[in-house]
């Protein structure tokens, strides 16, 4: 895993190479924490590029993994970030073929698959996580390419001057002359869910390029883009031509196909192990790490002091049971606020998924004893494992029974009374609505959320109402101006809509799994210089279980039954049946006692100022009313807390 950065000064602003290359060497310089062992920068100087490298040696960490790095003819140079798992296989096809090979690095060997095969095609064949910047000296040409299922970042600009490139954000405030500006087209998505939404990043003018997609660029500003591989064309490829056979059958091909991935990504020269919470995906991930292992497998777990949040004994039970060697890491209250000024820094976008915290700690208490570790990821979004499924599933299924115009009728008089202050009358409809709480003065916002409900007509605004962590993203509420987008529409084939879970499961896969999940787990991981890879995020795998009808995942009560059916073979049931568990903190609670002062610091209204993207005052009245207790406001001020808190980090405007 490596930090990849690079300009292509096509203006000719930069007249010398020594200044190009100091200015590649600052951008990756940002990002040494992605690559603390080594560093380096090309230049091609009467092209105006240059190619900078920050290197986090995995595979051949001997200097033959060097990078930036050159084919053999001299007509490629490339900076990768990521691995290529099969990389011996194709090194051996090539080999074949006439290539010759000087190293042992999966960079050497896609050096020579561009050479035999181009570019384009070449990608077909890896079978792996990649981010990379390709110089063609013969076409005068630069490729920005991104790996099937976005695991590793890559952002691109295009300036003045010609264009910037870097695995994250902050590379690009290392150039004397970004501008630093916020797009705010962003923020109606980031404070509905907690994340910004690609292409678009945070920073004006800066993009991220989309996962399973290349970008050539020309010196004549010519751009041309594409996509060798789509997350919904797995998803209609899979639906069109489903598996064949019984359950048990298909735990057996799905046993095969995740152990290769497995197996695949055992493949390192330094330390290994595996992130273990004693769930299903992660222990699967283990227990088959395990089977192909002849020494006992490195695993890492964290708990946690509040008992809500604390599955660290179900992950000792599941490794003592395979014969892993554990390391059990139990966080403090104290340790987990330490880290939290620091999220602007490691999440340079904004940011407001609160297991960012026990990820980076788990992921720097795994970096003390391993390099590389494998993760459970993407396991609930390919197999359905979300308890929310079925929820949503059956709650719109009782919704469609009432007629559509009594529906929009309902909705609207709830969202007009809830406009109001607490009619006394308001609190009688609660029990007719099946709403609920620990806060009675959360009911206005639990009645707004049941407003959008009844309005929702179709599965996107639906799902979405239920998925968004704040229900108020338009103007005159908390933001100042709107941008488009906010909505997401869930995926279709063609005439056709996917069935209920299907369709939650794949508007998951596409936009949730890459642009929240991964980005948490990258950035986490990363900021400990640690790699991880993620076995079910494996392509082949993930065309598998879009094969797979829904009944072998879903029966109404719970996901993921194959993956049950491929566990119990390795580990009983007893030790991972159970009711899933978040990996969430405390944020609310805190907000009220050991992060106050932070907070309202943040929150101050004069250091917000009249330039704010927020109602400023609608904003200082939900702070003073979650301190009081009267509203659990934590959905909306930890968004709003981690946007303020980048924003003065990185002195955006």
């Amino acid at each position: 895993m490596c930090g990849v950065a690079g300009l292509w000064d096509r203006r000719g602003r930069l007249p010398s190479a020594a200044e190009l290359a100091e200015q590649a060497q600052a951008m990756a310089a940002v990002l040494a924490h992605r690559g603390p062992d080594d560093e380096g920068v090309w230049v091609d100087g009467a092209a105006g590029l240059a190619l900078a490298h920050r290197r986090l040696a995995v595979i051949d960490v001997s200097p033959a993994g060097h990078q930036p790095m050159r084919s053999r003819s001299g007509r490629w140079a490339v900076v990768f970030n990521g691995e290529i798992y099969n990389f011996r296989a194709l090194r051996e096809e090539l080999a074949q073929r006439g290539q010759r090979f000087e190293g042992g690095s999966d960079t050497e060997v896609m050096l020579a698959a561009f050479e035999q095969w181009g570019l384009p095609a070449a990608l077909t064949r890896f079978v792996g996580m990649f981010a990379f910047a390709a110089w063609d000296r013969q076409e005068q040409a630069l490729w920005l390419v991104r790996d099937r299922l976005g695991k590793k970042p890559l952002y691109w600009a295009e300036l003045a001057w010609g264009v910037a490139f870097a695995s994250e954000l902050k590379a690009f405030c290392a150039l004397p002359d970004f501008p630093r500006r916020l797009q705010r087209a962003v923020l109606p998505h980031y404070l509905q869910f907690g994340y910004c939404s690609p292409p678009q990043s945070a920073l004006a003018g800066v993009q991220s390029l989309l996962p399973g997609t290349w970008l050539r660029l020309r010196r004549d500003g010519e751009a041309s883009s594409g996509r060798y591989w789509s997350m919904s064309g797995a998803i209609q490829q899979g639906v069109e031509q489903p598996f064949v056979g019984t359950l048990a059958e298909a735990a057996e091909a799905c046993e095969e196909v995740l152990g290769d991935a497995v197996r695949l990504r055992m493949v390192a020269d330094v330390p290994l192990g595996a992130f273990l919470s004693g769930g299903l995906d992660s222990s699967a991930v283990t227990a088959l790490m395990q089977h192909a292992s002849p020494q006992p497998v490195r695993t890492f777990s964290v708990g946690f002091s509040e008992a809500a949040y604390d599955e660290s004994g179900f992950a000792a039970s599941v490794a003592h049971h395979l014969g892993c060697e554990h390391t059990p890491l139990t966080v403090t209250q104290r340790e987990a606020l330490e880290v939290i000024p620091r999220l602007p820094e490691i999440y340079d976008e904004p940011f407001a998924d609160s297991s960012q915290v026990p990820t980076f700690l788990v992921a720097r208490e795994a970096r003390r004893h391993v390099t590389v570790a494998l993760t459970g990821d993407g396991g609930d979004e390919l197999l359905a494992g979300y308890r929310r499924y079925g929820v949503i599933a059956a709650a719109f299924a009782r919704y469609g029974l009432l007629p559509q115009r009594l529906r929009r009728a309902a909705g609207w008089l709830l969202r007009a009374v809830t406009g109001a202050s607490h009619p006394w009358w308001l609190y009688g409809l609660a029990p007719f609505l099946g709403v609920r709480g620990r806060r009675l003065g959360n009911l206005k916002e639990r009645l707004r959320r049941r407003a959008l409900l009844l309005e929702a007509l179709d599965w996107g605004a639906f799902y979405d109402c239920h998925g968004s962590a704040c229900l108020n993203p338009e103007p005159g509420l908390w933001l100042q101006e709107a941008g488009e987008g906010s909505a997401r529409a869930l995926p279709r084939l063609g005439p056709r809509s996917l069935a209920p879970v299907h369709a939650m499961m794949a508007l998951d896969a596409e936009q949730y799994l890459p642009d929240d999940i991964l980005v948490k787990v990258d950035r986490a991981s990363m900021a400990a210089s640690l790699e991880t890879r993620c076995p079910f995020l494996d392509h082949r795998v993930v065309e598998f279980a879009w094969r797979l009808p829904l009944a072998m995942k879903w029966d109404g009560r719970q996901g993921k039954l194959v993956l049950r059916r491929l566990l119990a073979r390795y580990v009983p049931p007893a030790l991972w049946d159970r009711p899933k568990m978040g990996f969430g903190m405390p944020v609310g609670e805190w907000l009220t006692n050991q992060l106050r002062d932070w907070a309202e610091d943040l929150l101050d209204a004069s250091r917000l100022g009249e330039a704010s993207v927020w109602q400023v005052p609608a904003l200082r009245r939900a702070w003073r009313e979650h301190l009081a207790g009267a509203h659990d406001h934590r959905n909306l001020l930890w968004p709003v807390l981690m946007f303020e808190a980048w924003r003065r980090h990185w002195r955006v405007s």
